[in-house]
């Protein structure tokens, strides 16, 4: 058989094994299988392929509200910042802010990218979250989560506030984390870039404030939304110092700093809701599928999905990807810019978008079965990732070379995407805003 032959054998055979996993994706009741595979698990991470794509939010919220109606998940933890995300807690559970719908409050989002989560497909789940929350006991209501680490002076904020009105003794302690940062006008950059010209830094404060809002909230966590909300915050402030002084030295290890942070907060929440407790994480799938399976393991970075593996058996985690072959996307040009709607070109040829494209057509749903040595699920192809910033003349490096059956359980697969749709307008960042992670993943 010649070189070309053997080829275009090796192409059928990857097309034929793609066509055997995958079933149409019209309607809510074709998730029947994924939401099956989910049912048992204790963690079910829904991946996204970009910030700023429709489909990946309205499919990831209808599987997420079937998970939530039949079998049980009770928080949801999403890639944005504990503070902004726990008054969206408060307000689905309907305990704040209920003069107000659910736009109003996401207007509230501070962080750029504001659209990243004050958007019409968050709100629509929202509305949905609070309304099924309403019709149920407290106990059982479903949580809303920020998983995220950039909220440093937000979340200190949040914990003077706290110690001022339940434990004022402990006050010092927390003033003197503050006073610590203050010359740096709330600017974490230029903290950062301070410690990395003269070797001193707040770290000593705020882990000192973390032990002591530890024990002064001990005890209390379980029946005491607003304890729990100041312990997270604390160890938010403590972890934030780290990674910000981390990536400002250049060093990628800030990149595991925020995905051990988040995996952390996850494993936290879980436990916060008690015994059996299952959960939603909604993040980028370079968060959400196991980065052993990419060429971030040999680059020495780790992320959620992987973790997640790692501390639990294989029934107890279910990683979901997302992939799309063209359309339009909302993302920016530089970090801190204003969004634009983006042409997403057609996926390069021999990628994995492509192999879909050519053996599917259109959108499905495709459920990884415990054999996964077929050449498309245990080869190596490129696997696209936009992020919050995206440049279409230079896709070669958007594609992450990827082991899709190691890297996820299952794949939601879109021939064709449109941008998401923002509530508003990016305004101007009120303080710099410096990219925050790594690029290329």
């Amino acid at each position: 058989m010649t070189p070309a032959a053997h080829e275009r054998t090796r192409a059928a055979g990857v097309l034929a094994e793609i066509r055997s996993l995958a079933a149409p994706l019209t309607g809510a009741p074709d998730l029947d299988l994924l939401v099956e595979r989910c049912a048992g698990a204790r963690f079910v991470a829904v991946g996204e392929a970009s910030h700023g794509t429709h489909e990946y939010y309205r499919w990831r919220a209808l599987l997420s509200r079937r998970l939530i109606e039949e079998h049980g998940f009770t928080w949801v933890g999403v890639e944005g910042d504990w503070p902004d995300c726990w008054r969206l807690n408060r307000w689905v559970r309907g305990q704040a802010e209920q003069d107000r719908d659910a736009r109003g409050v996401l207007a509230g989002f501070g962080r750029w990218p504001r659209w990243m989560w004050a958007n019409e497909e968050v709100a629509e789940f929202l509305d949905w979250l609070r309304e099924e929350n309403a019709r149920r006991p407290e106990a059982e209501q479903v949580g809303f989560y920020g998983l995220d680490v950039y909220s440093l002076w937000d979340s200190l904020r949040e914990i003077i506030t706290w110690l001022e009105a339940n434990e004022p003794e402990a006050l010092p302690a927390a003033l003197q984390a503050w006073q610590c940062f203050v010359p740096f006008h709330e600017d974490p950059h230029e903290y950062a870039w301070s410690t990395r010209i003269v070797p001193q830094s707040c770290e000593a404060d705020v882990v000192a404030l973390l032990a002591e809002v530890r024990r002064r909230t001990l005890g209390r966590l379980e029946d005491d939304p607003a304890a729990f909300d100041a312990a997270l915050n604390a160890m938010v402030a403590t972890d934030a110092e780290r990674y910000y002084r981390t990536m400002v030295r250049g060093d990628r290890q800030s990149w595991n700093v925020r995905d051990e942070h988040m995996a952390d907060t996850a494993e936290l929440l879980s436990r916060h809701h008690g015994p059996g407790a299952k959960g939603l994480v909604w993040e980028h799938n370079s968060h959400v599928g196991d980065a052993r399976a990419t060429d971030m393991f040999d680059a020495g970075l780790v992320n959620v999905g992987q973790l997640l593996r790692e501390r639990h058996s294989a029934p107890e985690v279910v990683l979901v990807g997302m992939a799309g072959w063209s359309g339009t996307v909302v993302a920016a040009e530089s970090w801190g810019a204003a969004e634009e709607v983006v042409a997403v070109p057609e996926a390069r040829s021999g990628s994995a978008e492509d192999l879909l494209h050519r053996a599917l057509g259109g959108p499905a749903a495709l459920v990884f079965g415990r054999d996964r040595s077929g050449t498309w699920l245990s080869g190596r192809f490129g696997h696209r990732a936009i992020g919050v910033v995206y440049h279409p003349w230079r896709e070669a490096g958007n594609y992450v070379p990827t082991r899709m059956g190691e890297r996820y359980d299952a794949l939601l697969w879109f021939e064709e995407t449109s941008a998401l749709r923002p509530l508003g307008h990016e305004p101007p960042p009120e303080e710099p805003e410096l990219e925050t992670e790594p690029s290329g993943f």
